[in-house]
This record gives C-alpha cells, sequence and structure tokens, in this order.
C-alpha cells in the first residue's frame, strides 16, 4: 500500500514539474515574440559574403538565453529587409534595406506576420555559423539590478543571409520592386 502512494506522488509530482516546465517555456516564446515585435536587435557587418550572401552578427534581447539565439534569425532578416546593414571594420561596405518605403512593414503587415511566424519562409534564408553557439564577448547581462527588474540578455550571433534569395522572394511577393524595374 505503501509503495503504491508514493507511486501515486512521485507520478503527480513528474506531472506538475512538467506542466510548471511546459508553462516556462511558453511564458519565454511569448516575451521573445513580443522583443520580436518591437524588434529590439542591434546590426554590425561581420564580413564579406559571395553569391549574395551577407554574414552578419545580431545582438538580439531575451530574457532568455536560448530564445535569443532563435530570434537572432528573425531579427537578421528583419535588419537586412528594414534597416540595411551598416559599414564595418571588416571589409565591410554598408548595404541599403531591401525596402526602400519606410511604412512598408505596416502596409505589408499580413505578409510579414506570416513570412516571421513560428516554421515562417523567413528561415530559408538564413543560418546561424556557429550552431548558435556564442563567444563569451557577445553574451551580456543587461538590467536584472532593483527589487523587481527581471535579468534581460543581449546575446550576439554570426548568421549568414542569403539577400539575393530573400530579394527574389519579395520580388516575386510583390513586397519589393526588382533592381530592372527602374526607380
Amino acid at each position: 500500500m505503501r509503495t503504491n502512494n508514493l507511486k501515486t506522488v512521485l507520478i503527480l509530482l513528474v506531472m506538475v514539474l512538467s506542466a510548471t516546465n511546459s508553462f516556462a517555456q511558453k511564458r519565454a516564446k511569448k516575451l521573445a515574440d513580443e522583443d520580436t515585435k518591437n524588434w529590439r536587435y542591434e546590426i554590425e557587418c561581420e564580413g564579406v559574403g559571395s553569391n549574395g550572401v551577407y554574414l552578419i552578427k545580431i545582438f538580439s534581447y531575451s530574457f532568455n538565453k536560448d530564445v535569443a539565439i532563435e530570434q537572432a534569425k528573425k531579427n537578421a532578416i528583419h535588419g537586412v529587409i528594414f534597416k540595411g546593414i551598416p559599414e564595418g571594420d571588416r571589409g565591410c561596405v554598408s548595404q541599403p534595406a531591401l525596402a526602400r518605403n519606410s511604412n512598408l512593414e505596416q502596409e505589408k503587415a499580413d505578409y510579414f506576420e506570416a513570412f516571421f511566424a513560428e516554421g515562417g519562409k523567413y528561415q530559408k534564408f538564413v543560418n546561424l555559423t556557429t550552431d548558435g553557439a556564442v563567444k563569451a564577448g557577445d553574451r551580456y547581462e543587461v538590467g536584472g539590478s532593483g527589487l523587481f527588474r527581471r535579468k534581460e540578455y543581449k546575446i550576439g550571433i554570426v548568421v549568414s543571409v542569403n539577400k539575393a534569395l530573400l530579394r527574389k522572394e519579395l520580388e516575386d511577393a510583390g513586397i519589393v520592386r526588382g533592381l530592372s524595374s527602374g526607380f
């Protein structure tokens, strides 16, 4: 009888811990999605690629280090489309944003919501170049002081973005005009 009670308690404990972990993961994902919608990131040129590929470093902000790594992919694509790549000290020349219209994100909100959704098309154009490994100098703890402030992380990830394929996707979808369409 005592063994059955112990088994029951252990099963309940495992179920509660599993549910708690699932809730924590969903909460972290929700916070990351909010960060993504606010597009909180910094972008740097990391190197010059060939065949229309950019090598860039994205610094993403998140309360969860693992989530910041995944968000770096979305942020990299967003940066190439809407911000461009600033000049860098590794032989990088600044690259303009693919979108010339500053209101494009709002005007095509339905397209971009689906594009950047979990499992969205953005994934076809970006790769983590270091398999998500973060150098010690690219991991910062920001915030977190005070009674109720949560610890937040600024994580730098190097990614490659296939700008040529991304541009073609956006042109085919009617989001940006082709280079041959004139001014």
